[in-house]
């Protein structure tokens, strides 16, 4: 039972709370919240609120709540209602406990035959602050948000959780049994999860090792100056962005406002080099077989890196510089075949090269009016999140990219996103995708890859946003784009 110093201190933060009928639902949701551990159970009376998907949650009202560095020299920051207030609407729907539908709480896998075609299966809120990672494998979603805890989700109901003890959780990736994570106070933690009881995550680490620490501290030579202070080369100085796996190397990548990028051995957690890459945050990394490794920076670069041996080992050279312009590059993404590199922006536009054609640029994908924040993509589709609370559906044809559809509900920027195959689907090839806002809440949505096809062939409403031949200032001199004669609507 919360204390009266505590129901003042929420009344505070909201007073609109204070005199809403689900106050008392709040409180006792809250009441039950996970104690400080570092594994915990699943909550008995299970407070996962599986809310409507057009409900109102006060949104953000800083920028910064974004956690993603913009170069000084953009000028397309983002801007998505900063100037509401959560005092618009009654405090009955501007609650984020309320709910105004019932919805399914599935407790078996998401068949085919369940939902139709690019719909909401369900939403997953902890209060608990912004969702700013997740990561998705087998049946398992794992969350994580600025509470320091990231919570373990199975068929869209908790299955468990653990928790950091500091630093937000910004970047989630999951190697077997090792699930690592990235913090705003620039540590890489690793978990594993107990072979005795699988709803039990235990700490196995930290990046760099202890030991490594200490033994670098002692020469001189190991530091280096970062932001005006001196910091050994093995840790990040700042905030963990981006994490990226290599498995067939046994490599992981990590991308940090520091404006480095470090390349860790899994095996024995040694970090490998540490590369200054760009002159402002790095906000993305990922990597190839191939051993090519693309950054995107706020400083409105996307570079590619190639690994090559040397004398002393193995070590990362800079190939080529692909884009070069004003607005931060915020996020980037590979396709699952490693064939088509995608780049999303601040000024809301994605990027797309060709990897197989020597890396040369395919277009300019236009759908959202707001900051690209995220971007996932799989064989033949790719998934665009943004400050606008959109996520846009694309699919590849080719050269040609067709926007099938847009999810819409969340209240806040989309600022992360997972998907992964739905294996009960029999019928067609379908993904569930998952969502992570800053309003709090998770989505889970079902897409089915060619049935989007056939809808938007029948109605033309499906489709997005006309793709203009947009011209940007890439390293070369290539421009854009393809234009899709599906999708033909415009912007209203």
């Amino acid at each position: 039972m919360l204390g009266p110093t505590v129901i003042k201190n929420l009344t505070a933060l909201n007073p609109l709370y204070s005199s809403s009928p689900t106050f008392v639902i709040a409180i006792y949701n809250l009441g039950t919240m996970f104690a400080e551990a570092d594994s915990f159970p699943r909550s008995k009376f299970g407070n996962i609120m599986h809310s409507y998907p057009n409900m109102s949650i006060p949104g953000s009202g800083s920028e910064d709540d974004l956690y993603v560095r913009y170069s000084r020299a953009s000028t397309s920051g983002p801007a998505y209602e900063a100037h509401r207030t959560s005092l618009e609407g009654s405090p009955i729907t501007m609650s984020p406990w309320n709910q105004t539908t019932s919805f399914m709480k599935p407790s078996t896998p998401i068949s085919d035959n369940d939902v139709p075609a690019n719909s909401l299966i369900g939403s997953l809120t902890r209060e608990e602050g912004h969702i700013y990672s997740l990561a998705a494998t087998k049946d398992l979603l794992y969350t994580g948000s600025d509470s320091k805890n990231i919570r373990v989700w199975k068929n869209l109901k908790e299955f468990t959780g653990f928790k950091s003890n500091s630093g937000l959780v910004k970047a989630i990736v999951i190697s077997g049994e090792k699930i690592f994570t990235g913090h705003q106070d620039g540590k890489i933690r690793v978990w594993k999860i107990s072979p005795k009881d699988p709803s039990i995550y235990k700490r196995a680490g930290t990046l760099p090792t202890l030991k490594d620490v200490l033994k670098s501290s002692i020469k001189p030579s190991n530091y280096v100056e970062v932001k005006h202070k001196r910091a050994l080369w093995i840790k990040h100085a700042d905030a963990v962005t981006c994490l990226s796996l290599n498995v067939e190397q046994g490599l992981l990548y990590s991308a940090s406002w520091d404006r480095t990028f470090k390349v860790w051995r899994i095996s024995d957690s040694k970090c490998l080099e540490s590369i200054r890459a760009h002159d402002d945050a790095v906000n993305s990394v990922v990597s190839i077989m191939s051993g090519m490794v693309f950054t995107g920076s706020a400083d409105g670069t996307v570079k590619v890196w190639k690994r090559e041996q040397q004398r002393k080992g193995a070590k990362h050279v800079l190939s080529q510089t692909l884009l070069q312009q004003d607005s931060a590059v915020t996020a980037l993404a590979i396709n699952t075949q490693g064939s088509v590199l995608y780049c999303g922006s601040s000024d809301g536009l994605v990027n797309f090269w060709e990897v197989e054609k020597q890396l040369s640029h395919g277009g300019v994908l236009k759908g959202h009016k707001q900051a690209v924040l995220c971007l996932e993509a799989t064989e033949n589709l790719m998934f665009s999140g943004s400050a606008d609370k959109n996520i846009c559906v694309w699919r590849k044809d080719g050269n040609i990219h067709t926007c099938l559809s847009v999810l819409t509900g969340h209240m806040g920027p989309v600022k992360c996103l997972a998907v992964e195959k739905n294996q009960e689907s029999r019928s067609e090839q379908r993904w569930i995708v998952y969502s992570g806002s800053l309003d709090n809440s998770v989505k889970a949505w079902s897409v089915a890859e060619f049935a989007q096809i056939r809808a938007t062939n029948k109605n033309q409403q499906h489709a997005c946003f006309e793709f203009d031949s947009v011209s940007a200032p890439f390293a070369s001199d290539e421009t854009a784009c393809s234009t899709s004669s599906s999708s033909q609507s415009r912007w209203h």
